[in-house]
């Protein structure tokens, strides 16, 4: 077999069943290979970048790594954004790029880029193949790091003559992945929760990560600790935990951040204290001790000095703590109490509007549309006010049903995100939530939609303009608006039907049901277009750089315009 013939045998070997790419000159040798094999689908999305983004999204909804494919220059410097994104967000992810043939290499030959130097900060590890024989083992070894420890992107550069060329595979001798075991100072960390009077659970997306929800949740209810999550750890402790007071940060519940302002012990799980959920370092969690659990020794003390560090993998040590707990529960009920008062009063609460003519509003419509839509459903996220309406109102009952660029915020991330979910999980409903900013960063993947005839409904939330820009200028620049003007946007409806996808359009509260069901309801993909007003915001934020403790709700906001217009 030559070098294209070999990686398409990785794949058969590791069960990768379904790949991401767009073809070109230097890694047409593994598209002609793929012609003769019947094994691996192969979907061909219409930007490089999308490609990057459906592998995450597959990745996310399925928990298996996800594989990108392109050529040489242009195809690779196209994937860079997705693939920064899967790091960011530690996304397992297998990326194969061609490279002009190994005596052109450092010759400025056409399409040659140096990918291995521009992508070294956005991949776990990347590799330059020098030979055919190399490849296989390079492979292999690819695949398992991918997907072991902390995941994240790999890298596989691989010029032209080394695809075309017969392989003689190495002997290569791969390490056992080392045994993980419960950290022996366990102990210590269920005297210091035990000696709390105000401990405070705190996970994120390594729960899902490390495969481990259904251990989490065993020891969440066991221990019964108030708790809050990220952005990506939404989900985690499912829709019905009594205990749960929302995502805490900017745009976190009041009762989340109140929560960690005063708490006395935080226990870190999966998560890596981003700047987003912390706000001014030195201001969070004040008053508490802190246990940070994690896979990944670097995040662990990274920002916040840790009292006790417990790294290894998490379903031994939360199987551990959720025994411990069940024998013998903690004894915070009054601590519980005033965390479920804090949330009754300080959650993400939204009347819907009883006003059949009334507009239509992001929370209003995403509570609805978390009623309506099926337990099991995912929803793909773009980035912007929409985004954060979604990881508000949205009741999710699996972190996997939430698909969300976290670390880098990557607008046009949500329609390739839902194109790979839909692949990965075709028989589930897939949903993508977008602004109309985000949309048309990607918008030429409703050709993939109709290509494929993905069963996925699109919903945009458009307030024709960048909303969460605008809303940063409003609030923090002196509501001097900088070019956030989209209200030359295409017709959208007309747009998606253009692909032979249906569309429906409406403006009224006493449309949103009626909206919502017709899209579930239609067997095929189709297109929701919702028109919010420009000057909606998402409530509460905090000023970036600023103190948690510091949010601001629209109340606060009308008090300090009205004490301005006085004065």
């Amino acid at each position: 077999m030559n070098g294209a013939q070999h990686i398409l045998d990785a794949f058969h070997q590791h069960n990768i069943s379904t790949v991401f790419g767009y073809p070109g000159g230097c890694i047409m040798p593994l598209y002609d290979a793929l012609v003769d094999d019947g094994n691996v689908e192969h979907a061909l999305c219409r930007h490089e970048q999308a490609c990057a983004l459906a592998a995450d999204g597959y990745a996310r909804a399925s928990g298996e790594i996800g594989v990108c494919i392109a050529t040489s220059g242009p195809g690779a410097t196209n994937l860079i954004t997705g693939v920064a994104n899967a790091h960011r967000d530690s996304i397992p992810m297998l990326v194969i790029t061609g490279q002009v043939p190994s005596g052109l290499i450092g010759t400025d030959a056409f399409q040659e880029t140096d990918v291995l130097g521009m992508t070294l900060g956005i991949v776990k590890h990347s590799y330059l193949v020098d030979s055919a024989d190399e490849l296989p083992g390079i492979m292999a070894e690819a695949i398992e790091l991918a997907q072991t420890g902390r995941p994240g992107p790999v890298w596989i550069d691989i010029p032209k003559d080394v695809l075309l060329t017969e392989a003689k595979p190495v002997a290569t001798q791969h390490p056992a992945p080392p045994v993980q075991t419960v950290p022996p100072d366990l102990s210590t960390a269920v005297t210091m929760l035990r000696n709390a009077k105000k401990p405070l659970l705190y996970s994120g997306g390594g729960v899902s990560l490390a495969h481990c929800e259904d251990v989490f949740r065993r020891f969440a209810d066991a221990s019964a600790l108030p708790s809050v999550v990220t952005l990506k750890g939404i989900g985690n402790g499912g829709k019905h935990d009594p205990n749960h007071l929302g995502m805490l940060g900017m745009h976190g519940s009041r009762a989340a951040n109140r929560a960690v302002d005063e708490c006395d012990l935080l226990l870190i799980i999966g998560a890596r204290l981003d700047d987003r959920a912390t706000g001014k370092l030195d201001t969070f969690a004040p008053n508490a001790r802190v246990i940070h659990i994690d896979a990944d020794a670097a995040e662990i003390s990274k920002l916040r000095p840790a009292d006790l560090a417990l790294r290894g993998d998490l379903n031994g040590i939360l199987s551990e703590f959720a025994r411990e707990f069940r024998a013998k529960p903690l004894s915070i009920e009054g601590w519980r109490k005033q965390c479920r008062t804090w949330h009754a009063t300080g959650g993400f609460n939204t009347a819907d509007n009883e006003e059949p003519l009334a507009p239509i509003t992001g929370p209003a419509f995403v509570r609805q549309l978390s009623r309506i839509a099926p337990d099991d459903t995912v929803i793909a996220c773009d980035v912007g006010q929409h985004q954060m309406w979604v990881a508000q109102y949205y009741q999710f009952d699996h972190p996997r049903h939430h698909l969300s660029s976290g670390g880098l915020g990557t607008m046009g991330f949500g329609l390739p995100a839902a194109i790979g979910a839909q692949f990965a999980s075709p028989g589930s409903t897939v949903i993508n939530v977008a602004g109309d900013g985000s949309f048309m960063m990607n918008a030429q993947e409703l050709a993939t939609i109709r290509r494929y005839r993905l069963p996925l409904k699109l919903i945009i939330l458009d307030n024709q303009c960048l909303g969460m820009v605008r809303q940063q200028q409003e609030l923090f620049y002196n509501n001097r608006e900088s070019h956030i003007d989209l209200d030359d946007n295409p017709d959208f409806v007309a747009m998606a039907r253009a692909f032979d996808i249906p569309a429906l359009h409406i403006d009224r509260t006493d449309q949103i049901r009626r909206g919502i069901e017709t899209i579930l309801a239609y067997d095929g993909p189709m297109l929701l277009h919702v028109a919010i007003a420009r000057e909606e915001n998402v409530w509460p934020i905090v000023k970036p750089g600023a103190s948690n403790r510091d949010m601001i709700d629209e109340s606060q906001r009308n008090r300090n315009a009205n004490k301005e217009h006085v004065a």
